[in-house]
């Protein structure tokens, strides 16, 4: 009887592990990719490269999308209409398209893991990061800061596809709460981190930068309180406080490590009523 049960329960538990690890392959083959999903559920694409999510405007609130290590978490908060994502391999540029659908199928059971592999037999068995990996890297001709701060440009404000592919270069975390109050303390700015990429030794981070004041303010380089490789603005001026040219966006490049390690401790602003020698008639105090 125990030999019964023990077989039963094996039985059962391989079952179990086998239903756990089914994944559906689906070929890229330059032909959009159909990926259903269902409201309130989860859903794994693995994708097995290093890829950045293009999403449209309109399914912000829907569709929650986090991506880590090559592998895509979709979860549809309603229903959505039939739509297509541009997945991008960060390192070769290349697109991959899927479409979504998302109904509301309350009581189904989970849908399995997908994953994207490409057509050609020789690469399908290989992750792509291997075949990249194995590739030449190309001599560079451009200083890396210079390289690294036109892509970040590129990924803020291009369409997806236009961005030109940069081999090596990687997202990283960056945290957004990180206080850079220190950065200009000699102007009415608020400064707030949006994004960070790294090639080789070196590290970008894309700071947004807003007017808090009714005056127009100049925006100089040398005034950057920190350790800095390089820096420069999206703009080299910001009107007002309220209009629409009141923010623009700072690129700084750091080397051996990132923002956080390179700005120095928070400073008082300068009072510009005081008889300080470099005090600026748009500073302002704390």
């Amino acid at each position: 009887m125990k030999l019964a049960l023990t077989s039963l329960l094996l039985l059962t538990l391989t079952g179990m592990a086998s239903s756990a690890l089914a994944v559906e392959i689906l070929k890229w083959q330059r032909l959009p990719l159909a990926v259903p999903l269902h409201v309130g559920q989860e859903r794994i694409i693995f994708v097995d490269q290093n890829v950045r999510v293009g999403i449209p405007r309109s399914l912000k609130d829907k569709l929650r999308i986090q991506s880590t290590g090559g592998t895509l978490y979709l979860r549809a908060n309603e229903v959505i209409e039939p739509t297509r994502l541009q997945l991008q391999n960060v390192t070769t540029g290349e697109l991959i398209l899927i479409d979504i659908a998302a109904t509301d199928t309350s009581g189904v059971s989970e849908l399995e893991p997908v994953r994207i592999v490409r057509a050609e037999s020789e690469n399908a068995e290989k992750p792509s990061s291997d075949i990249a990996a194995e590739l030449p890297a190309k001599p560079r001709q451009t200083p890396i800061p210079v390289v690294l701060t036109r892509y970040a440009a590129q990924s803020l404000y291009s369409p997806l596809r236009t961005v030109e592919p940069l081999h090596g270069v990687s997202q990283v975390r960056v945290n957004r709460a990180l206080s850079l109050e220190g950065l200009l303390p000699a102007l009415p700015v608020s400064a707030t981190a949006l994004g960070a990429w790294q090639l080789e030794d070196f590290w970008v981070t894309a700071v947004q930068l807003r007017n808090q004041s009714s005056a127009n303010l100049q925006l100089d380089p040398r005034e950057l309180q920190g350790d800095f490789v390089a820096a420069t603005f999206q703009h080299q001026h910001l009107g007002k406080h309220g209009k629409a040219e009141d923010t623009t966006v700072l690129y700084l490049v750091t080397r051996g490590h990132g923002l956080a390690q390179s700005i120095l401790p928070n400073q008082s602003r300068i009072d510009a009523s005081s008889n300080l020698p470099n005090a600026r008639e748009t500073a302002y105090e704390k």
